[in-house]
């Protein structure tokens, strides 16, 4: 049921590749509260994926961008505002890619070439993507910038490589550009910190099964899911958090303060 949260707002998202995709859960949640949106993936991305289905669903425009490509992303912004006619309110940016994940380079034999890839696309695309926003005066005050991380910023999951390092960054980010945001334009900028999520990237991490089922089982609350991580999003462009910036915000059902659960010591009891 839709409260209206977001009646009257702009926004863009990034990163809606299929059904699976939080970014799509959040542009469907936006749009059922009233926003006006506007998709954008890599044209690459697009390719593979159904954004053309969820535009169709939800009469939300596209526009093409590669997030590492500043050409791009001023046409990007510059076109959106256009189309809807204004200044935009929120941006959501939910890209990450590692090419030595997926072509399985073990942590200690990385191809640092594909490194600094992975490193564009997953964190530094976020400075740029905000940088954009800065330079063409974007989005309006009190605007909401969002991106989606993840805790092996703060803790080792072996598996996940460089991606760790790359969502450190992306935080960072969050937090030094947070304070030029605020100060100058009234703008806030967060991080949401995820529960493992069974997203089409996500799946493809080694041993993401397992994982799955160990935090669900060490969280009080359980896996945060896709769809709950969309209602976060959309109270954290709401009006009702106006005073929430530079934070990394877990949304994972408590994992993260916890050390050991029940559900767990009784699974090695077994």
């Amino acid at each position: 049921m839709s409260n209206n949260l977001l009646k009257g707002k702009r926004g863009v998202i990034f990163g809606a590749l299929d059904n699976k995709s939080i970014a799509w859960k959040v542009a469907e949640k936006c749009h059922e509260e009233g926003a006006s949106i506007v998709l954008t993936n890599a044209p690459v991305a697009m390719r593979f994926g159904h954004i053309n289905t969820l535009a169709e669903k939800i009469g939300a425009e596209i526009i093409p961008a590669d997030a590492t490509n500043l050409d791009e992303l001023e046409n990007l912004f510059s076109g959106a505002q256009e189309i809807m006619g204004g200044k935009l309110d929120f941006v959501l940016h939910s890209i990450g890619m590692s090419v030595n994940v997926r072509k399985k380079k073990p942590y200690n034999d990385l191809n640092y070439d594909w490194m600094m890839k992975s490193l564009d696309v997953s964190a530094i695309s976020f400075h740029k993507v905000m940088q954009t926003l800065w330079k063409l005066d974007a989005i309006n005050d009190w605007g909401s910038i969002l991106a989606l991380t993840y805790m092996a910023a703060q803790r080792t999951f072996p598996e996940y490589s460089e991606m760790a390092e790359a969502k450190s960054m992306l935080e960072s980010f969050a937090r030094s550009f947070g304070y030029h945001f605020g100060r100058e334009k009234k703008v806030r900028v967060n991080t949401i910190s995820q529960s493992p999520t069974p997203t089409t990237a996500g799946s493809g991490v080694k041993g993401f099964s397992e994982f799955f089922s160990f935090a669900d089982k060490m969280s009080p609350l359980g896996n945060a899911t896709a769809d709950e991580c969309a209602d976060y999003c959309v109270m954290m462009f709401s009006d009702f958090t106006k005073k929430v910036t530079m934070q990394n915000l877990f949304h994972d059902g408590g994992f993260s303060n916890m050390g050991l659960s029940h559900a767990v010591l009784d699974s090695f009891e077994k």
